[in-house]
């Protein structure tokens, strides 16, 4: 019995489908267990990462290892962040980090609650930001906590010849004070100047390593800051900027089920949650890939 007929169904990269979003990023593979990818599979899966920015897998059943040896394919993987509550990760497990608004006698289990978190890329106020993140869904709301997917490559695009110009040189400084939940991060004391903040200054239009394609890198709004402008130019030249982020065609709204790996790439996209009722549950373990170089 050779070793292509010993292999489950879903690990043969023959049976892999990749069947892409009506939107300008995204697609979502299917006949697959992500336990069992041998190489040719997971190469399969790699370049549909590369090509739609953002990958969805349904119907999983991961442990927390699971998730841990799915997402080390990518990369090294990143330590969580430290939480609200002053945890870093989950007991034995620091690559694990809880996204949830679920409490245990009092204490919050994870981080970001139940409310609206805004556009942004993750940890993009670090100074080599990660890769990507992979999300996986325990628990689900019955209604709320969409996410939502932006392409960065589709914004960059769009911008008029003139505005691309103007920019092309600029830096900007991503704010490290608050998180997406709109929360002080852990250490940090708050400011709302955003040339005194904390945090990392990338080129605002970047290159992307693996697709050579421009895109742009804007990280979060809330203190965000052109260095080298004056605060009001800064301001208003953001302010410009951010309307064609708010653009519906350059997005794709994932409705969650239990089960559902989400994985995307840090660099050429940002992504909201929208809020939920903070009575029902949702629980959520992300992984993060780390960054190997600083955006350029």
């Amino acid at each position: 019995m050779n070793v292509e007929t010993r292999m489950p169904p879903a690990a043969r990269s023959a049976n892999i489908e990749i069947v892409p979003t009506d939107r300008s990023l995204g697609a979502e593979i299917r006949n697959v267990d992500l336990r069992q990818l041998d190489d040719a599979a997971f190469a399969a899966v790699l370049r549909a990462f590369h090509t739609h920015s953002v990958l969805l897998v349904r119907g999983q059943h991961l442990s927390d290892q699971d998730l841990i040896a799915f997402s080390r394919r990518f990369g090294d993987l990143d330590w969580a962040p430290v939480q609200e509550n002053g945890r870093r990760f989950v007991e034995g497990l620091p690559e694990i980090y809880i996204v949830s608004n679920v409490k245990v006698n009092g204490e919050a289990i994870g981080s970001l609650g139940a409310g609206e978190a805004v556009w942004h890329t993750d940890m993009s106020y670090l100074e080599t930001p990660p890769i990507a993140s992979a999300l996986y869904a325990l628990e689900i709301p019955p209604v709320g906590g969409n996410t939502s997917f932006c392409s960065m490559y589709a914004v960059y695009d769009a911008l008029p010849t003139e505005l691309k110009h103007r920019i092309a040189d600029l830096k900007i400084k991503h704010d490290g004070t608050y998180n997406s939940g709109g929360f002080v991060r852990q250490g940090v004391t708050p400011t709302d100047d955003p040339r005194s903040s904390p945090g990392a200054v990338h080129p605002l239009v970047c290159t992307h390593p693996d697709s050579g394609r421009q895109m742009l890198y804007l990280g979060r709004r809330r203190n965000a800051y052109l260095v080298g402008l004056e605060l009001a130019e800064s301001e208003a030249l953001l302010d410009e900027l951010w309307t064609y982020v708010a653009r519906p065609e350059f997005a794709w709204e994932h409705v969650w089920q239990v089960g559902d790996l989400v994985i995307w790439d840090n660099r050429s996209t940002m992504h909201r949650r929208d809020p939920f009722d903070d009575q029902a549950r949702r629980i959520m373990h992300r992984t993060q890939i780390k960054g190997t170089e600083r955006p350029q």
